[in-house]
């Protein structure tokens, strides 16, 4: 491939691709230049900073690029490939002149605080900046409430704390108005943190800001707990949700083995991408059973849930079973964890006139108001001086995240385009179900028998779609809601949305 300037670039505001040699693709972000031709460019100050010093190569090359796919065949195309994170020799904005504010939006998770730390510290530290700025209260912040003075005095210690200290919210996101209260407030450099939607509301923002020719820098923090952000790797918060759910899992095995037919069930978070459960399930090694979203399930009948249970427990006389809160169910309304554990409780004491001791645990809010673990703490000290890296070399309109472990600027539509959710004919599916022993469909025989065993009844409604490597354990959407309409809920830890991502 030659340089990149020499490359075939076809851009607008949104989308700028370039074409190289081989079927190479590189899906590039906006930059300020590309609206405001009179920009000025400054040496970067990184230069003159002692702590880089001693690195021999600290600025990223203009023709520096990550690839989306790591794992290619000697003859295929070179792919899409991404711009990577990193300072740039110059950048097009004065220190003096940046005022910087930081939001956080939708449900909690764990680094949270941490992004917010490193954010300021990197703009004092490496840049020099010393005015930035925290919304409070979310998008809604920016025109209903005050602004929280953010130094590396204020955010000292906040990484140690679950939460945000600028507080969240969802919705609020009136364009103009946000638009508006950031060009009033002299505002040139905007860091989002959030979710999906949060991403989106973003996107929308920099539009406007590029309609209006202002010469303000849009940077995302790609934040979910679920880790269903397509492209990068993973989510910050993720590992912590995991290790944290171990917790759950542990107390729920202790449980289930410390009575007879003891039966353990913990509902995690994932309303419809089930990482957290997978990874919790294979961490552990005490879970018999995972239900996710991805994979179909139904409960009675051959080679359904119930059928596995009772055969678990003749055989080690407990079982954990670990259900993501989207698996099986559409209606946010319904708590599946619960569900899940009366239609057992009801098969084996009235039909099969078995005794059985069922403990049902739902850690949701512990788990997202916990603190960064230290591996989240040094990814989210990575990613935020990425993102300032980025704004301070004015590129816009653009989130931040390790592809392939390499830190890149990835263009606010790829991230926002779909859900990352569980491959379910991937190998790491196939070394879950390996890992706890449940059955799967695939076998062609196995699911002959289960066709043979029901063709005479009606067929069951799906809850969830795609394929399937484990039992398709699937029920009707109608005995959700009727068996959980007179359940007593659980004693919830915090107030707010259903869905707690």
């Amino acid at each position: 491939m030659g340089s990149l300037v020499d490359s075939v670039a076809v851009h607008n505001l949104t989308e700028k691709i370039v074409m190289g040699d081989d079927g190479y693709i590189l899906e590039d972000v906006p930059h300020l230049s590309d609206y405001i031709s009179s920009l000025h460019t400054y040496p970067n100050p990184l230069k003159k900073n002692p702590s880089y010093s001693v690195v021999n190569q600290y600025f990223v090359d203009e023709d520096d690029t990550v690839a989306q796919n790591i794992v290619v065949r000697k003859n295929s195309p070179r792919g899409i490939h991404f711009r990577r994170a990193g300072p740039s020799q110059n950048v097009y904005f004065k220190p003096d002149d940046v005022n910087a504010c930081i939001v956080t939006c939708g449900g909690l998770c764990p680094g949270l605080n941490t992004v917010i730390r490193e954010i300021v510290c990197a703009l004092y530290s490496i840049y020099g900046v010393t005015r930035v700025m925290g919304i409070d209260g979310g998008y809604r912040g920016f025109y209903s409430k005050n602004t929280i003075p953010l130094t590396p005095k204020v955010v000292n210690d906040i990484h140690k704390r679950g939460g945000t200290i600028l507080g969240s919210s969802r919705g609020g996101h009136v364009t103009k108005k946000i638009v508006d209260s950031i060009e009033d407030r002299g505002i040139n450099q905007v860091y989002i943190i959030g979710g999906d939607g949060t991403q989106k509301g973003a996107s929308v923002l920099f539009e406007e800001i590029t309609r209006r020719g202002l010469n303000i820098a849009v940077v995302g923090i790609p934040k979910t707990i679920d880790n269903d952000i397509p492209v990068i790797d993973k989510s910050f918060g993720f590992d912590s949700a995991v290790e944290e759910a171990q917790r759950a899992i542990s107390a729920a095995h202790v449980e289930a083995m410390s009575f007879e037919n003891g039966i353990g069930v913990v509902k995690l978070m994932g309303r419809n991408s089930g990482f957290i459960a997978m990874y919790a399930s294979l961490a552990g090694g005490d879970v018999d059973c995972c239900l996710i979203p991805e994979s179909h399930y139904y409960l009675e009948g051959r080679g359904g849930v119930f059928e596995y249970i009772e055969q678990r427990l003749k055989e080690n006389g407990h079982m954990v079973i670990v259900v993501a809160e989207g698996a099986g169910q559409d209606d946010e309304q319904v708590d599946v964890g619960l569900w899940i554990s009366k239609k057992i409780k009801e098969h084996f004491s009235k039909e099969k006139k078995m005794m059985i001791n069922l403990k049902y645990i739902d850690p949701t809010y512990m788990i997202r108001a916990i603190a960064s673990n230290a591996s989240d703490n040094v990814y989210c000290t990575l990613l935020a001086q990425s993102a300032v890296h980025g704004a301070m070399a004015g590129y816009t309109g653009f989130t931040v995240g390790p592809v392939n472990n390499t830190h890149a600027y990835i263009p606010f539509y790829r991230i926002t385009e779909k859900q990352n959710r569980v491959d379910i004919t991937d190998m790491m599916w196939a070394q879950l179900l390996s890992s706890t022993n449940q059955p799967s469909f695939l076998s062609t025989t196995r699911s002959a028998d289960i066709i043979e065993a029901n063709k005479d009844e009606e067929p069951p409604i799906s809850l969830s779609d795609g394929e399937t490597n484990q039992p398709s354990f699937l029920t009707t959407r109608v005995d959700i809601i009727e068996a959980s309409k007179n359940e007593e809920p659980p004693t919830q830890l915090s107030d707010g949305e259903t869905n707690p991502c």
